[in-house]
C-alpha cells in the first residue's frame, strides 16, 4: 500500500476496483431481493449502507491492499441498488389495473436505469451546498462512515471489540432467527405471524391487533420512538375511532361477521383517511422545503452551465458538467424510448402517441429534478429511511393524473373506454421512473457524506452509484415476477384458487393505482381523502407546538400517522413494538453504565445490524419460498408445498407465534445490552 500523502492521507489508495464492483453487485442481489419482498409485504424498505459496509468489510479483507476507501465504494454501489427496489411503490399497480399480466425484463429494467442515473446527476450538484457546507446530521450516512473507520482501525473504538467480524456475526445471528421464525410461518405454517383480539361496545367494533414479525421488529428499531408513537397514533385513530364510528353508524350486514365487516370498512374508507393525512404530510414537507429545494435548483441550473469550477483536490471532484449534461440527455432519450415502447401498444394516432412521448418524459424529468433536491435534503435531516418517499410519490401521481387527464380529454382519447385504462396504466408508468428518481435522489447525498467523511474520491463514488443502480435494476424484474407468481399481491393474483392471506399487499401500489383510478373514472371519494387531510393539518399544528415547546426534541411525525392509519394494524405493531424496546434498551443502558456514550454506541452498532439482520433473514427466506411455490405450482402442485396442514391448530399456532416472537425480541434485546458492556 503506498505511504500517505501529507496533505492526503489516502492519495494513491485504491478505490473502484474489479472486486469491489463485482462484491457490490452480489451483495445487491441479496439486499434487492430483500427490500423488494419487505417492500411489498409491509411498505417498508430499509437502508443497506451500514450491513453493505460490513460484509465488503469482512469480505476484502482476505485480498491484498483492501482499504477503507474500496470498502465504502462497495456500500456506496450496494445502497444505491437497494434503494432502486422502492418502485415497487408504484410499478405492481399496472398489474392492479389489469394492464400488465407480470413484469416485462426490458422495459421494467430501462425504467430503473433510467431514472436511477436521473436520480444520480440531479443530486451531484447539491453535493457541495448540502454535505460540505451544511450543517444537516446525515444519520446514516455518518454512521456508515463510523462502521468503516472502525473496520479499519481508524477510529478509537477500534480497539473495544467492534470489529467487522463481530459485525457479520450479528448479521448473521438476526438473519438465521428471522429465517427460522419466517420458514415455520410462511414455508410450515405452524406458527401464525398475526393474532388479533376482537371486541363489540354496543354496534362498534375494536381490534387490539398484533402481529409476530421478526423483520419489523428489527425495523421499528431503526425507526426509533418518535416514529413509533407516531404510528401507534395512527393505529388508534383507525381502530379507536375510525372503525368503531363507522361500525357503529353503518349496519352489519347479517351473512358478513364482524371481523369481516370491520376489515371492509377499514379497506373502503378508513384507508382512504390515511391517503389524505399521507398526501398532505407530503405536501407540507415541500413547503418546508422551498427554501433548500431553490437553492438546489440555483446550484444545480449553475452547474449544468458549467458555472462551477472543477477542484484540483481529489476529495472535492465531482463528474463534471459536461459529463453531467451528456448523461442527462442520454437518459432522457433512454426514457423517451422507454414511453415510445409502452405507448407503442396502443391504438392511437401518431401524432397523440409522440406527444404523450414528450409530455410523460418531460414530466418524469422535470418532476424528478424538483424532487430531487427535496428528497436529499430530508434524506439529510432525517435519514434515507424515515424520509417520506411514499408521499412524493402519492403527490407525483395526481400530478401526472392530471397533466394526462387533461391531454385525454382534449384530444377525445376518452371516447374509448380502452385508451382510459391506458391512459391510467401511463400513469402509473410515468410515476414509477419519478420514484426511481426520488428515491436514488433520497439514497446518494448520505453515501456522498459517507464519502466526505472517510475522504473518498467523490467522482468515483458517482461513477459507483451508476453502477449500482444498473446492477439493482437488472434484479428488480425477476425478483418482483417471482414474488408475483408465487404469492400474487392484493387485487392482482396470477391464478385462480391461490390463498388471498398470502398475498403480498403492496400497500403503496394499491394506494396509487386507488387514486389514479378514481381521478380518471371522477369517482375518488374526496370525502375520505379530505377527512385524513383534516385530521393530518390537526397533526402538523401539534407536531409544530411540540416542536417549539421542546427545542425540537419531541415531534409527531405526520407521515408516519398516516402510515399507521393506512397499513394493516398487524404489521403496524411489530414496528411500535420494536421502536418501544429501542427506547427502553437506551434507557436502561444509561442508568447502568459509566462510559454512557461509548456504551450507547456499541449498543446502537449491535443493534442496528442484528435489525437489518433480520429483516434480511425474513425477506430472504420470503423469497427463497418463492422459489419454491412457483416451482411447485409450475409443475400442478399447490401453493403451500411444505405447509404441515395440521388439523385444528389455529389457537396453538398464535400461542407459538407468540411465543416465537418474544423469544426473538429477547435474544435481540439481550445481545444489544452485552454489546454495551
Amino acid at each position: 500500500m503506498p505511504q500517505p500523502h501529507t496533505r492526503d492521507p489516502y492519495a494513491g489508495w485504491r478505490e473502484l476496483t474489479l472486486r469491489g464492483m463485482i462484491l457490490g453487485a452480489l451483495i445487491t442481489v441479496v439486499f434487492t431481493a430483500s427490500n423488494v419482498y419487505l417492500g411489498l409485504k409491509v411498505g417498508l424498505t430499509f437502508a443497506t449502507s451500514i450491513p453493505a459496509a460490513v460484509i465488503s468489510m469482512a469480505v476484502l479483507k482476505f485480498f491484498k491492499g483492501s482499504n477503507i476507501l474500496e470498502n465504502n465504494m462497495v456500500q456506496t454501489q450496494a445502497s444505491a441498488a437497494g434503494t432502486l427496489s422502492t418502485i415497487i411503490f408504484v410499478l405492481p399497480g399496472l398489474l392492479m389495473a389489469g394492464y400488465w399480466n407480470g413484469f416485462p425484463f426490458w422495459q421494467t429494467t430501462l425504467l430503473c436505469v433510467s431514472g436511477g442515473i436521473l436520480g444520480v446527476i440531479f443530486t451531484v450538484p447539491l453535493r457541495y451546498a448540502m454535505v460540505v457546507k451544511s450543517s444537516l446530521p446525515y444519520p446514516e450516512g455518518v454512521a456508515a462512515a463510523e462502521i468503516l473507520k472502525v473496520g479499519s482501525g481508524e477510529h478509537e473504538d477500534a480497539e473495544q471489540g467492534q470489529s467487522c467480524d463481530s459485525g457479520v456475526r450479528e448479521i448473521l445471528s438476526g438473519g438465521l432467527l428471522a429465517g427460522l421464525m419466517s420458514f415455520l410461518s410462511g414455508g410450515l405454517r405452524v406458527i401464525s405471524d398475526s393474532a388479533s383480539y376482537w371486541f363489540k361496545a354496543g354496534n362498534a367494533i375494536f381490534q387490539l391487533p398484533m402481529g409476530f414479525s421478526l423483520a419489523l421488529l428489527g425495523a421499528g428499531y431503526l425507526v426509533g420512538l418518535t416514529g413509533g408513537i407516531a404510528i401507534l397514533v395512527g393505529i388508534f385513530i383507525a381502530w379507536g375511532g375510525a372503525v368503531p364510528y363507522f361500525s357503529n353508524i353503518i349496519p352489519q350486514p347479517s351473512d358478513m361477521d364482524m371481523t369481516a365487516f370491520a376489515m371492509q370498512l377499514w379497506k373502503e374508507k378508513v384507508r382512504f383517511i390515511g391517503a389524505g393525512t399521507i398526501g398532505i404530510a407530503a405536501v407540507w414537507t415541500l413547503i418546508m422545503l422551498a427554501k433548500p429545494m431553490a437553492e438546489g435548483m440555483r446550484l444545480s441550473f449553475g452547474t449544468f452551465s458549467g458555472s462551477g469550477s472543477a477542484s484540483a483536490e481529489r476529495t472535492e471532484q465531482d463528474l463534471s458538467p459536461k459529463s453531467m449534461i451528456l448523461i442527462v440527455l442520454g437518459m432522457m432519450l433512454l426514457l423517451g424510448f422507454s414511453f415510445y415502447h409502452f405507448i407503442a401498444a396502443a391504438q392511437m394516432s401518431a401524432g397523440i402517441a409522440w406527444t404523450l412521448v414528450v409530455v410523460c418524459t418531460l414530466l418524469t424529468s422535470v418532476i424528478g429534478f424538483l424532487v430531487a433536491a427535496a428528497c436529499g435534503y430530508m434524506a439529510g435531516l432525517v435519514g434515507s429511511s424515515a424520509s417520506p418517499i411514499s408521499g412524493i410519490g402519492i403527490v407525483s401521481i395526481v400530478v401526472i393524473s392530471l397533466v394526462l387527464l387533461a391531454v385525454g380529454e382534449s384530444s377525445g382519447l376518452f371516447s374509448d373506454e380502452g385508451n382510459r385504462q391506458f391512459m391510467l396504466a401511463l400513469t402509473l408508468f410515468c410515476g414509477s421512473a419519478v420514484i426511481c428518481v426520488a428515491s436514488i435522489s433520497n439514497d446518494n447525498l448520505q453515501d456522498l457524506k459517507t464519502g466526505y467523511l472517510v475522504k473518498a474520491t467523490p467522482r468515483l463514488q458517482q461513477i459507483a452509484l451508476i453502477i449500482g443502480c444498473v446492477a439493482g435494476a437488472i434484479v428488480v424484474s425477476p425478483v418482483l415476477e417471482l414474488l408475483y407468481e408465487a404469492y400474487g399481491f392484493t387485487g392482482a393474483m396470477p391464478r385462480a384458487g391461490m390463498d388471498a392471506s398470502q398475498a403480498l399487499a403492496a400497500p403503496q401500489a394499491t394506494l396509487m393505482t386507488t387514486i389514479t383510478q378514481g381521478i380518471f373514472a371522477h369517482n375518488l371519494q374526496w370525502n375520505y381523502i379530505f377527512t385524513g387531510v383534516g385530521i393530518g393539518v390537526a397533526l402538523i399544528i401539534v407536531d409544530f407546538i411540540l416542536k417549539k415547546s421542546s427545542g425540537n426534541r419531541l415531534a409527531l411525525p405526520v407521515l408516519a400517522v398516516g402510515m399507521g392509519i393506512y397499513l394493516p394494524p398487524s404489521i403496524n405493531m411489530p414496528i411500535v413494538v420494536g421502536a418501544f424496546l429501542a427506547a427502553w434498551l437506551k434507557s436502561r443502558i444509561r442508568t447502568r453504565s459509566g462510559d454512557t456514550e461509548n456504551s450507547l454506541k456499541r449498543a446502537d452498532r449491535t443493534g442496528t445490524l442484528f435489525a437489518a439482520g433480520l429483516i434480511v433473514g425474513e425477506s430472504l427466506i420470503g423469497v427463497a419460498m418463492a422459489f419454491v411455490i412457483a416451482v411447485s405450482v409450475t409443475n400442478g402442485g399447490s401453493d403451500a408445498p411444505l405447509a404441515l396442514g395440521l388439523k385444528n391448530w389455529d389457537t396453538a399456532a398464535s400461542w407459538l407465534g407468540l411465543a416465537g416472537f418474544l423469544l426473538g425480541m429477547t435474544v435481540f434485546a439481550r445481545r444489544i445490552l452485552k454489546a454495551a458492556r
